[in-house]
């Protein structure tokens, strides 16, 4: 069977651009983790451009931009910058394009809020409530240590100040970028009230983290919210996602390559998700905590690297059949909370 999503775009160089269609260029910026980009779109406005997206702040990405806007951008103004979320790598240089730049920034009431209170919320030392929820998913005691005995990393450590201001954009609003009627849907799961973006022509779809293709985006609960339901917020937007979609349509993501084939792809990303929710009942049936369930979940190894996520994706699995009556858990006397079905 052919596999109905295609992925038309080899990626652009660091530094380097692809046109994606006249007056649509698509650049990357770099990450300091293993994902090592976030892709970043320019829409042509004649007398300017909008702009979806930022990168981290780091004196390479302020670089990048730099030469972005004298040479790709033709040294016309970035009028407007679009954040599709809150989280750093998406958010990072948005108060820098407006403060140095002068860009208007329009993103959802929740991205624009969560961004600014993380923005501000610095901590020199582990928070009680960190402690708190880390052990809670059973954390290991080495990886514990080493947190206990290290500096958080904070937001503001990869994201400009933010100016206070901002254009609210919310679901079921329409937008005009780059000469064309766009619709506005919101998702929930990766980030609350994630920003979508659909053409009516068709032809594109910005998508952002909502809607990759290849990987699926982290689905985590945090010590900011323990008791969400990330999961269950993120199988239903994919599911108010499936009437839209269509075939034809190029999704421009926040990762890895645009591709088309949207339908199938929402349908991988619903069935991913309750494929290891089945595989995590079937293990529940003996107690764990969060962190014991990487193996089922991740079905590999997990390094140093990426335990945060990891842990943070297999609580909220945990979570999420807890909320739907199919596990329940209980606290070990070390504050881990073992997780076990019919208990």
């Amino acid at each position: 069977m052919t596999d109905p999503i295609r992925t038309p775009f080899e990626p652009p160089e660091l530094g380097g651009v692809v046109e994606i269609e006249p007056g649509v260029l698509w650049t990357r910026m770099p990450l300091p983790v293993p994902l090592a980009h976030v892709n970043v779109y320019a829409f042509d406005e004649g007398d300017g451009w909008t702009v979806v997206d930022t990168g981290v702040d780091t004196r390479k990405s302020r670089g990048l931009w730099e030469a972005f806007m004298a040479g790709p951008l033709g040294g016309r103004p970035i009028k407007r910058v679009i954040v599709t979320h809150h989280h750093l790598d998406h958010v990072g240089l948005a108060g820098w394009l407006m403060t140095d730049h002068g860009a208007e920034l329009l993103t959802s009431r929740t991205s624009y809020l969560m961004a600014r209170m993380l923005r501000l919320d610095i901590q020199d030392a582990p928070t009680p409530e960190m402690c708190d929820f880390w052990r809670s998913c059973g954390m290991s005691e080495e990886v514990y240590a080493k947190r206990l005995s290290e500096r958080p990393f904070n937001t503001a450590d990869a994201v400009s100040s933010l100016p206070l201001g901002y254009t609210r954009l919310q679901d079921g609003d329409e937008i005009e970028i780059g000469g064309q009627i766009w619709d506005i849907r919101t998702g929930d799961g990766h980030a609350p009230e994630h920003l979508t973006f659909w053409r009516r022509d068709g032809a594109l779809v910005i998508g952002g983290d909502q809607l990759l293709g290849g990987i699926s985006p982290n689905l985590g609960v945090s010590a900011t919210e323990p008791l969400a339901d990330p999961v269950g917020d993120w199988i239903a937007s994919c599911e108010r996602f499936v009437p839209h979609a269509r075939d034809s349509q190029l999704v421009l993501t926040g990762h890895k390559l645009p591709y088309t084939g949207l339908p199938a792809r929402l349908s991988h990303l619903i069935d991913n998700h309750r494929h290891a929710l089945a595989r995590l009942t079937e293990v529940l049936s003996e107690p764990r905590t969060a962190c014991d369930c990487f193996d089922v979940l991740f079905k590999r190894p997990i390094k140093e690297g990426e335990y945060g996520l990891a842990m943070v994706e297999a609580m909220a699995h945990c979570r999420h059949l807890e909320r739907q009556g199919v596990v329940t858990g209980r606290l070990r006397e070390d504050g881990a909370i073992l997780w076990q079905t019919g208990a």
